[in-house]
């Protein structure tokens, strides 16, 4: 290889192997309790993420208006997994006064609309504060999992709703599952952070970003400039 610019290739040289060094160093397990850099910085923004995103509190008042609507419906029987899940299911929905009764094409249930969701908001909002043995003393299976089987069960209870033209119910089901039940999921384990308390973290994350694009740019850049290859204004053709 002809190097036709020594002083730009071997700062080229170095941007690149200083920038492969910092690299590598970002996935050692170094950036607290045994995480590397990437997942460092994904647990901070996941928490800052669940500091903000608690709607719990209104849409369990909200969900008050549907106190005493009854509902019947048979869910989880679309397809294999739902029906596999039918003995938790029965579990779960018998906690909130659901009558239950199993079959061959699904779970069918009857409940108070308003009371069901009271139950599975206050899941969610103990899972949101990490309670999770809350729940696993409540209905005898991991947390997460009660969770999933309120997620299918309202899920599968939207679309019967639907069927029978009760769109407001499956709307505001739907709301529940997005605000509360997927919230509290998603965000289990996970302490909550306001993005005040870490903002010294993320403008050295958000610096940090910009200078090492650059970084890398500049070392693409001074390669280039060493073994001759320019960017150049093509000339204009006239006709």
């Amino acid at each position: 290889m002809l190097i036709r610019d020594k002083k730009h290739f071997t700062w080229g040289v170095l941007l690149t192997v200083s920038f492969f060094a910092a690299l590598s160093y970002m996935f050692t397990p170094h950036f607290g309790d045994g995480h590397n850099a990437f997942e460092a910085s994904d647990h901070m923004f996941n928490s800052i993420a669940k500091g903000s995103t608690y709607y719990l509190p209104e849409i369990m008042e909200e969900a008050k208006a549907f106190d005493g609507e009854m509902i019947e419906v048979t869910v989880l029987g679309e397809n294999q997994e739902g029906k596999d899940l039918m003995d938790e299911a029965a579990v779960v929905l018998g906690h909130s006064g659901a009558q239950v009764t199993p079959g061959a094409d699904g779970l069918t249930y009857s409940a108070d609309l308003g009371a069901l969701l009271g139950v599975a908001l206050a899941d969610s909002d103990a899972m949101f504060y990490n309670k999770g043995e809350d729940l696993e003393s409540k209905y005898g299976m991991h947390p997460k999992v009660a969770m999933y089987v309120w997620w299918k069960v309202l899920q599968s209870t939207i679309t019967e709703l639907n069927v029978q033209k009760r769109f407001k119910e499956a709307l505001f089901l739907k709301t529940a599952i997005s605000k509360g039940v997927e919230v509290g999921y998603n965000f289990y384990g996970i302490e909550p952070e306001s993005a005040a308390s870490k903002a010294g973290t993320l403008t050295f994350d958000l610096v940090f970003y910009v200078i090492y694009t650059l970084w890398w740019g500049f070392a693409i850049f001074f390669l280039s400039e060493g073994i001759g290859l320019q960017m150049t204004k093509g000339k204009k053709s006239e006709t």
